[in-house]
Formats: structure tokens, C-alpha cells, sequence
């Protein structure tokens, strides 16, 4: 494919897209991060409004908030009233094979809320979580003496401006407080969880802190942080300074939590800490000074459900980390110009038709939010590390659409540390399909660090979620091709294949699917026990078998034979008044949630089991008839890829941008879904697949400069990766 000759002046591309507030929106605040550790903030630049940036509140919870101090190694489980285990959930369902043990659950799941679930299923569902580490917001001294805090409100920030400059990760907030004027430089460290703030103010004379409170670990489904049970968990500080003096300038907090345990580092230079409450601190500068620079660095112990930071990678904690928060910002400033010059970019400037530069701000915004959530050793949840969702397990099924874009974007080194996790699951994974009569590996569904699957009447039954290690694979091989690559991941890619070619089973037909089974498009889970043949999940089979193939023939291993047959033999999807049906069985088609059939070809490349002239049938049919509330964030890019597939640029470009609320991108780039549900990092990756296939074409297709824009665009790229 052809890219543009002419650099792309990457700078001036990223900065016309630098998030500008000077207004609270509740629902859209920014954030920094490395990928590990992610700190979002509100308009004074800290977590001082956690009330004002809600997570709407799910069943008869109180709302969350946006406002979240997360890590990838941050983990916590509450105390089981007794040695809970999968086994009460686990159900026998009749299938080709016999009779096999699936983990269902006794309660149900309506309008996403659980009813009647057992003890033991919303334990093992909601355990281990994932923890908020800390809030760091302002505060002004009270009238006491006994140097108590009040929190500030909202009517006490006057004239807030804030700027997130993409192009340095930093953040810049300045507001009028009392009359004074206060300016707060807020940044990530690239390697380390570690926060660099800045204030420069007056006010810092009159009374303003920073406070440090920390809450104990949430089982609510949508929130990370419980602040109502003080003697359930300790925070320790190391090192005070009960005289006041100002020194020491190096200070630690020891968290406990149940098992679970991390630390929190405290540097800077003339400073004061002091223990206001349980669990709450108070910093400001010794004395005299109108400004205060400190960096706060979170430091996983391994303790209980923690795990340690960066696992198989090496990004390791580091204690002698930088001294003072303007030295966390500088090194953010100096990171995020090589971020962006590295792998791929598309510039849309020059196109005269208006939806361009709508369309240019959510790619480069889905860079940069990808790259603070998306890029850790684990695979991220739905929410990235803003906030909860699902407790902060994340869905296997969702992991493509997390991080395959780095790959086409040529950034692989950020999909590799979350590939690698499966490595650590495999025997967990080997188990599960040995116990229900299969080869290889299965892949869980709903998971923490260890793997362990959750009790769900749609998850385990799902089965979308087991061939993405092969295409993540593929997709980092095409873009850096090794020996070295190909060896670490073949156990991964031929124990799935395994499976794979061990689930599908012969008929007269042909090799089918299920049941029982749930397709990617949920609806149908009422009907698990019957339902078979999915139309996406026959093309992907016979896709990423055939790749795991291919994968033997580069490092010289004999044929498997199997795969191929299965590969080869798998029936044809079902098609009904000449589109394709989502499943082969009664009702066909259920017009809402996801049109997973366009994934056949869209997310998958050609293959032998899809006519294109159907599916360019099926995706009208889905633009003429669907219901838009019921969709997800990734639908769109989807659509726009099955779009460009079929030689339809002008519907590619019209499905990323459809005014539909699901389709909503924010000020501050992310995808929003609902009010519980508030980003949906599954759709930014999405859409930076999409640009990117519609970009640097994919193989086979049209030999011709971005081939999936409408020809009137012009359309500056380099650096991507064809698609498959």
C-alpha cells in the first residue's frame, strides 16, 4: 500500500487536538498515565470535586466517580465468609459430545444488573477487584487549631482554564481561588506510577494543601473505592515530622488492606506532611513559599491479590525515582514527543469536507487514551484505569479491541506485555478445557490477575474471546517479524488452535459450533443450550486455525493435519432472504446489541465461508434496520470496517461518525456509552483499527492511496501496518 511521501508534521498534527476546558463538564475529565498507572483529575488539576464527575450508580449503589487512581498491579479481595468455589455454579449441559460442565450461574443478569445471585457467585464475580489507590485533591486549612481541612467546592474555583498538551502528557490547571491566582502542572512519570504536581500560588499562604486520603477496597460493580469502613484496612506513615520542621523530605505511607499491600512515596523539598485523620494527610510547603512541587510515587509490595508492577516486562519499581514533581514533568516532556513520533499517524487536515477533522481529533484522542490504559501487562478493563466497571475484571472478548490497534500503528511494544499474560494462565486455561473434554487451552472470560473465570449465565459460554491470541499474535508478527516473537508465542497460538480445532465437531455438514454456545451478539443467551453455528465465530475459526497453520510452516514444524481439516470443513454460515443471520438456528436474527455477522468480514479478512455480495446485502440491511440505543462503542468501527472491505468509503466514513449516543465521542476523547458506564475504551481502539485499515489498505485489497477513505479526502499516513 502507499503512504505519503511527505512527513507528516506530527507536532502541529497532535496539538490541534490538545484538550481545552474552561468550564466543568462533569462527564469528561482528563488523565495521565504510562500505560501501568493512570491519575484523572478535575479542573483544578487533582481529585478535588470527586462528587462533581459521577459514575452513575448501578442497582441501589451510590453513584462512583470518574476521578480514579488505578494501577494494572492494584488488587484487592474481601474476606470470604467461607472457601468459596466455582464448583456450586458449575452446571452440565448436553452438547455433541456428551454431557459438559460449564460455570453458569443460579441468579441472572437483567438490564445488567445481577438478582438472586448466591453468596458465593457475587463473592467469586466481584473478587478480587480492583482498587482505588488514593485521592489526591485540595484543601484549605480550617479556623482551628487543630489544623483541620476543608475540602473546597465547586464555587470556589473561579475562572478555571485547563489544558491537556497532548504532545508533552502534561496537564496545565489555572483557577482563581479567595482571589488568588493558582496554577497546578500535573504530569505522569513514563516508567514509574508515579505523579509529578506542581503549585504555584499565594493561596499557598493562605491555606491551601493538598490532602492524601485513601479508601478501603469496593466490591460495587461500577466503583473502586470505599470510603465507610476506616477500621477495615491502615495506612501507616513512616518518617513523620511531628515537630514541624519541614524535614525529613522523603516520606513513606504503608497501605494494608486485608492481604493485599502497597506503598506510597512522598518526595519533595520544603514540605510538610502531617496525619490529619484514619487515613487522610495533609501536605503543604514548610513555610514562606508560594509554591509546592512533590512527587507521589505508588509502589506495589506483591502483597496478597497486588501483583508486581510490570510482570514479564521490564518496567520495574524503582525507589530512587525522581525527587520533586517538576522532575516527573520533565521526564513526561521529554517521553511523549518520542510516543509520537514513533509508529504510525494520519493527517486529514487537508480535506475540505467538514467530517474530517472530527474524525482526526478521535484518532489522535484515541492514541493517547489507549496509550495510558491500554498498554499495561494486563489486559485492560472496559474502563481502562479511570474507573470501574465489572469491579475492574477485564473481558477477554475485549482485549482485541483494547490493543490490536498497536500493532497496525506500529507500536507492538505496547500489545506485548498484555499478550504475555496469557502465558501465566495457561495451565489454569489447560484445565478448564480438560475438564470439559477438550484439547489445548480455553480462554476465560471475566477475569482478575489470576485467570480464575467468574460465575455468568453469557460469559464462559462464550467463545469469541479464544481465537484473539492468534490474530494479536499475527498482528505483532506482521508488524515485527522474528524468529525471537514466533517462539515466544507459539505455545500460546498452537494451544489455542488446540482447542479450537478440538471444540468444532464433525457432522455431515461439516465441522459446526456448539452448542452450547453465546455469540459475540448476547442476545441469544437464553437460548445457549441449542444455539450453534454463529456466523463470525465459523469465519474466525477457519481464519485463525489456518493462521496457527502458517505459524508451524514459519519455525519448520510438521502440518497439523487436523487444523486444517477442521479449517477447511467448516460448514457455511446460515443466510436468510439473502443476508447473513447471526446464528443457524430460530430466531435467526435479533436486531440489536452487536450485528456480529459484518465482523466475518470487517474484523476478518476474506475467507472462503463469506460471499462479499452478501455480506454487502447484510450490511445495508443492518444500516436500514437495527436498533442504534442497543449497540456498543465498537459496532461502529465494525460497520466501518465491513465497509471498506466491500469498497464502500463513503459508508466507512458515515459508520465512525453516526450521531448515535453510543458513537459519542467526548471533549476529552473517550467513548461514553451511559451514565454507569461512562468510557468505553473498546470503541477508541476501534476506531483507531478502522482508520487504520482504511488507511494502509489491507491484503488483497484495492492498490490505491487509502483505499478505504472516499477518494475526494485527502489523506496523509505513515507508519501503519496493513491489515490482514
Amino acid at each position: 500500500m502507499h503512504s505519503q511521501r511527505n512527513a507528516i508534521d506530527r507536532k502541529a498534527l497532535v496539538r490541534r487536538h490538545n484538550v481545552e476546558q474552561r468550564m466543568l463538564d462533569p462527564r469528561s475529565p482528563v488523565s495521565v498515565g504510562n500505560g501501568e498507572f493512570c491519575f484523572t483529575m478535575d479542573l483544578t488539576g487533582l481529585q478535588t470535586l470527586p462528587a462533581v464527575y459521577p459514575v452513575g450508580a448501578r442497582s441501589e449503589l451510590p453513584p462512583g466517580t470518574l476521578l480514579g487512581t488505578q494501577s494494572q498491579w492494584g488488587w484487592h479481595s474481601i474476606p470470604a465468609a467461607e472457601d468459596y468455589s466455582l464448583a456450586d455454579s458449575t452446571v452440565l449441559y448436553d452438547s455433541p459430545r456428551g454431557q459438559v460442565p460449564y460455570v453458569d450461574m443460579v441468579g441472572n443478569i437483567v438490564d445488567g444488573r445481577e438478582n438472586q445471585t448466591t453468596g458465593a457467585e457475587t463473592w467469586l464475580r466481584a473478587n478480587p477487584h480492583r482498587l482505588d489507590l488514593g485521592r489526591i485533591g485540595f484543601a484549605l486549612s480550617g479556623d482551628d487549631a487543630a489544623g483541620s481541612a476543608s475540602p473546597l467546592t465547586e464555587a470556589d474555583i473561579v475562572d478555571p482554564v485547563q489544558a491537556l498538551d497532548l504532545w508533552t502528557g502534561t496537564v496545565t490547571s489555572t483557577f482563581t481561588l479567595r482571589g488568588h491566582p493558582v496554577s497546578v502542572s500535573t504530569a505522569c512519570h513514563p516508567d514509574r506510577d508515579q505523579l509529578g504536581i506542581r503549585v504555584e500560588s499565594p493561596a499557598l499562604l493562605d491555606g491551601l494543601m493538598i490532602s492524601l486520603a485513601f479508601p478501603y477496597g469496593s466490591d460495587a460493580w461500577h466503583d473502586a473505592a470505599d470510603w465507610n469502613r476506616p477500621d477495615a484496612h491502615k495506612t501507616i506513615l513512616e518518617n513523620p515530622d511531628p515537630a514541624g520542621t519541614g524535614s525529613p523530605q522523603d516520606w513513606t505511607v504503608h497501605r494494608a488492606l486485608d492481604g493485599s499491600g502497597y506503598q506510597v512515596q512522598i518526595s519533595g523539598e520544603g514540605l510538610r506532611l502531617e496525619r490529619v485523620a484514619k487515613h487522610e494527610l495533609l501536605l503543604r510547603p514548610a513555610g514562606g513559599q508560594e509554591t509546592l512541587d512533590v512527587a507521589i510515587h505508588f509502589i506495589s509490595t506483591g502483597q496478597g491479590e497486588c501483583v508486581i508492577r510490570g510482570a514479564g516486562s521490564a518496567a520495574r519499581q524503582d525507589r530512587h525515582s525522581p525527587a520533586s514533581g517538576t522532575a516527573v514533568i520533565e521526564a513526561s516532556r521529554a517521553y511523549w514527543p518520542q510516543f509520537w513520533r514513533s509508529g504510525g499517524a494520519i493527517d486529514l487536515h487537508g480535506t475540505a469536507d467538514l467530517r474530517a477533522a472530527e474524525l482526526e481529533r478521535r484518532i489522535v484522542l484515541s492514541q493517547y487514551v489507549t496509550a495510558i490504559n491500554c498498554a499495561g501487562s494486563l489486559p485492560p478493563q472496559e474502563t481502562g484505569l479511570v474507573c470501574n466497571s465489572w469491579r475492574g475484571r477485564f473481558h477477554l472478548e475485549m482485549h482485541w479491541w483494547h490493543t490490536a490497534h498497536f500493532a497496525l500503528w506500529n507500536r507492538t511494544g505496547l500489545l506485548l506485555p498484555s499478550l504475555r499474560w496469557y502465558g501465566t494462565i495457561l495451565e489454569s486455561a489447560r484445565q478448564t478445557a480438560k475438564a470439559q473434554g477438550f484439547d489445548g487451552v480455553r480462554w476465560p472470560k471475566q477475569v482478575g490477575p489470576d485467570g480464575r473465570e467468574s460465575p455468568s449465565p453469557i460469559g464462559t459460554f462464550l467463545i469469541w474471546q479464544q481465537p484473539h491470541p492468534i490474530y494479536l499474535a499475527e498482528l505483532a508478527y506482521r508488524a515485527e517479524p522474528s524468529h525471537e516473537l514466533l517462539e515466544e508465542f507459539a505455545e500460546i497460538v498452537f494451544e489455542t488452535a488446540e482447542f479450537m480445532a478440538s471444540f468444532a465437531h464433525p457432522t455431515e455438514r461439516g465441522f459446526e459450533l456448539g452448542p452450547p454456545l453465546i455469540p459475540a451478539q448476547e442476545s441469544y443467551g437464553s437460548i445457549r443450550s441449542t444455539l450453534t453455528n454463529p456466523t463470525f465465530e465459523l469465519a474466525y475459526w477457519q481464519w485463525a486455525l489456518r493462521v496457527a497453520v502458517t505459524w508451524g510452516e514459519r519455525l519448520g514444524l510438521e502440518p497439523r493435519e487436523k487444523w486444517l481439516a477442521v479449517a477447511d470443513g467448516m460448514v457455511h454460515p446460515r443466510t436468510v432472504n439473502g443476508v447473513y443471520a447471526a446464528i443457524d438456528v430460530e430466531p435467526f436474527t435479533i436486531r440489536e446489541d452487536h450485528p456480529s455477522m459484518l465482523c466475518a468480514l470487517g474484523v476478518l479478512p476474506q475467507t472462503d465461508l463469506i460471499d462479499p455480495e452478501t455480506m454487502c446485502a447484510t450490511l445495508a440491511d443492518v444500516l436500514a434496520h437495527w436498533d442504534w440505543d442497543s449497540t456498543w462503542g465498537w459496532d461502529y468501527p465494525v460497520m466501518a470496517m465491513t465497509a471498506a472491505r466491500l469498497d464502500d468509503p463513503e459508508t466507512a466514513v458515515d459508520a465512525l461518525l453516526q450521531g448515535t449516543g453510543k458513537n459519542t465521542a467526548l471533549p476529552n476523547g473517550h467513548n461514553r456509552q451511559t451514565d454507569s458506564l461512562p468510557v468505553y475504551l473498546p470503541g477508541n481502539g476501534g476506531l483507531l483499527v478502522a482508520a487504520a485499515l482504511m488507511a494502509a489498505g489491507w491484503d488483497h485489497g484495492p492498490d490505491r492511496h487509502a483505499p478505504g477513505f472516499p477518494a475526494d479526502w485527502t489523506v496523509a499516513w505513515e507508519g501503519l501496518v496493513a491489515a490482514p
